[in-house]
């Protein structure tokens, strides 16, 4: 038997968007596919380009968002495959804060400078009437849910699971992104350019393991649960429930690319290269096409 080839997925955000990653890994999909595949943990945003660019990961989790950013400093990164199309977050507010004109000159909470949360939050602010300069943005982490509640910051866009937590609390949001449905290449999956062409059986050995993970998930949703349980922490089983039928429900199955929300980021950043071929690669979405990989996986697992 040959042996695998080590394969390092970088992670920034533990989020149910991952969800398809660590069940193709659980269930055995990359070995099947020639990978050891490790999940390593990263900053994200603007650590993207240096991450992949050094091959210190061969491919990272995040929006397109990034690869626009990386790429205007120089960088070379492609998104090659998406685990959401649209954005899943909303926007919670602090004790005390009822209205949009609550926000202005207040602190506004992301994870980190450059990650998804960072373009998001402008454009919800401008769904409020809030120019972003009007507000204070603050890099807080993945776990916003306590910073909101405690008013550290006045608010911060959530996803899952903290946005059912959220909810579970008895809060609302101030706006919804995810009920808008607002498409969003939302959540990547990138590489550095000089490697899909150097590694392209690699990188299509990855996406068929994900895809499989994709469709194991769906057609085995209680052994799915725990997994996802687990990888997230969550003990409650509403929560698990309502963060799995958010997976089920918007997850693109075949990891497909969409042309309207990689035009979202783009109009939203208004980089000086506004060509989409620049961020997003759909060849291996039509090399799968064509060898009738996806047809197999609905084939193989009636969903």
């Amino acid at each position: 038997m040959a042996a695998l080839s080590t394969f390092k997925v970088g992670l920034a955000s533990p989020a149910n968007t991952f969800f398809a990653i660590w069940m193709a890994k659980a269930g055995g999909f990359y070995a099947q596919n020639g990978l050891n595949v490790e999940i390593v943990p990263v900053v994200g945003g603007k650590n993207s380009g240096p991450d992949l660019e050094s091959n210190q990961i061969q491919l990272m989790h995040i929006g397109m968002s990034s690869v626009v950013r990386a790429n205007s400093m120089g960088h070379h990164l492609i998104t090659i495959g998406s685990l959401s199309n649209i954005i899943r977050n909303s926007m919670f507010c602090a004790p005390g804060i009822n209205s949009a004109k609550d926000l202005i000159g207040s602190k506004i909470g992301i994870s980190s400078e450059g990650s998804e949360t960072d373009p998001t939050t402008t454009l919800a602010l401008r769904k409020l009437g809030i120019d972003r300069k009007d507000v204070q943005i603050v890099e807080i982490g993945v776990e916003r849910l306590t910073a909101v509640r405690e008013g550290q910051v006045a608010a911060s866009l959530m996803g899952e699971p903290y946005r059912s937590k959220a909810f579970a609390l008895g809060m609302k949001p101030i706006i919804d992104l995810y009920a808008d449905h607002t498409p969003w290449l939302y959540s990547g999956l990138v590489v550095a350019q000089d490697f899909l062409k150097a590694h392209r059986d690699q990188v299509l050995a990855f996406i068929r393991g994900t895809v499989e993970g994709n469709y194991f998930a769906l057609a085995n949703p209680a052994e799915a649960k725990k997994v996802l349980a687990t990888e997230l922490k969550l003990t409650d089983a509403k929560v698990i429930d309502q963060t799995f039928e958010n997976f089920r429900a918007e997850t693109p199955r075949n990891a497909e690319l969409t042309v309207k929300g990689a035009q979202n980021i783009v109009d939203v950043l208004e980089p000086k290269n506004r060509n989409l071929s620049s961020y997003m690669d759909n060849t291996i979405q039509e090399e799968l096409t064509r060898e009738g990989f996806f047809e197999k996986m609905t084939q193989k697992y009636q969903v």
